[in-house]
């Protein structure tokens, strides 16, 4: 029997490479996980009642482009958090969760060849993992591009060969970004907008930490389109529920693009969608409409910034991060801090190696670990504390 040659060298995801180094080891002291980004703060309480109200809906097969309520209702939060106004039936697709539509995105738009050759895919490095996959998927060539404390934890896809960029046809972009916490700022997406409409090709703007940050709104993609008067079809946006309103088992986020973009995404979606239950989009429905669980979840986080900079602030190379709720903490060596921290504290955390890709000899994310500020406060706070104490003591 014969496989795909194109998915034999991926590494086991994260989560179980941590179970082979940790599992085999006893924790040194009670367990605090920080690993997972799920968010632990509360959802509206009124959910329930609302998937009650429509559970005889499941009994339906839901409509695989969103209803025509809930892409209402995504219209007017892009205008009420960005001042751009799109199209409901021509610009925007609900989705099964983003990683679903951050893969199959990349099946609809990415080009078999590019310039003659094989497409490439730039990703920064460390990354979602779903992005590497996507574009191998595609067969296209990824190239993982170092986000490091350097370049402000945000890639430099202008410093890249030309012969690269006019190969490109997706360059993805997490911001606020997935480990470090770090945003772009508008001129940063400008300038990448720009890139992309000299070399010809797609920004996929992941924006699912958005509404989680320290002072200021992070700035989005598309309000930098609008201003560059950018080509609608360069750009495809993703937003989620999972972090916004701390519910990631709802599997409710969207995309928003140009109307070919999202023509091409929605045919390939109907073949091979998975639509989200009718009560679910009604619950979707109503979280897209209200903001006082987000201010109030957004005030849970930021309290959180603060206790991390009270223990980790005198921690050489420490980089408080400007939004997210992931600590990117500089180590020696990631794997063995995660190990070290489990055997004498029980703290649970993610070596930042597990998140990125060795290229030219080196992997950025080696030198790190991710700790996740989901549990309730207190226990964070003993969590840090104990991490603190046992790698920087």
């Amino acid at each position: 029997m014969t496989f795909p040659e194109r998915f034999s060298n991926l590494p086991d995801y994260a989560f179980p490479r941590l179970r082979r180094l940790l599992d085999c080891h006893g924790p040194g002291g009670a367990p605090i996980h920080m690993t997972i980004g799920e968010p632990q703060h509360a959802f509206p309480s009124w959910v329930a009642g609302i998937v009650a109200e429509h559970a005889h809906e499941f009994g339906k097969y839901p409509p695989n482009e969103g209803t025509p309520e809930l892409r209402a209702a995504i219209t007017d939060w892009i205008v009420r958090r960005y001042g751009v106004m799109l199209d409901p039936d021509r610009n925007i697709a609900v989705l099964n969760g983003t990683r679903e539509g951050l893969f199959n995105a990349a099946l609809a738009l990415c080009p078999e060849r590019k310039q003659g050759q094989r497409s490439v895919i730039l990703t920064p490095n460390p990354f979602y993992q779903v992005y590497a996959v996507a574009a191998l998927a595609v067969a296209a060539e990824p190239v993982y591009v170092p986000a490091a404390a350097e370049s402000g934890f945000l890639p430099d896809y202008a410093a890249l060969p030309a012969e690269v960029l006019d190969r490109t046809a997706i360059a993805y972009l997490c911001s606020p970004s997935n480990p470090q916490g770090a945003v772009a700022d508008k001129a940063y997406w400008k300038d990448l907008l720009r890139l992309a409409e000299k070399h010809d090709f797609q920004v996929f703007a992941d924006e699912c930490y958005s509404e989680v940050y320290r002072d200021a709104p992070p700035p989005g993609a598309l309000e930098a389109a609008r201003e560059i008067g950018a080509d609608p079809e360069r750009l495809v946006i993703f937003h989620s529920l999972s972090k916004r309103s701390n519910l990631p088992g709802l599997r409710s986020g969207f995309l928003a693009g140009g109307p070919e973009s999202l023509r091409r995404i929605k045919l390939l979606r109907s073949y091979a969608g998975a639509p989200l239950p009718l009560p679910l989009q009604r619950v979707a429905e109503k979280i897209w409409a209200d903001e006082t669980h987000v201010r109030e979840n957004r005030a849970l986080y930021q309290r959180k910034y603060l206790i991390a900079d009270e223990i980790f602030g005198d921690v050489p190379g420490y980089c408080a991060p400007q939004a997210g709720f992931f600590l990117w903490l500089p180590v020696d060596d990631g794997e063995e801090a995660a190990l070290r921290a489990w055997r004498l504290t029980g703290v649970r955390v993610l070596p930042g190696a597990y998140l990125s890709r060795d290229v030219n000899g080196g992997n950025p994310g080696a030198g790190y670990i991710r700790v996740a500020m989901v549990a309730p406060e207190q226990e964070m706070r003993h969590g840090l504390t104990r991490l603190r104490d046992c790698l920087y003591g």
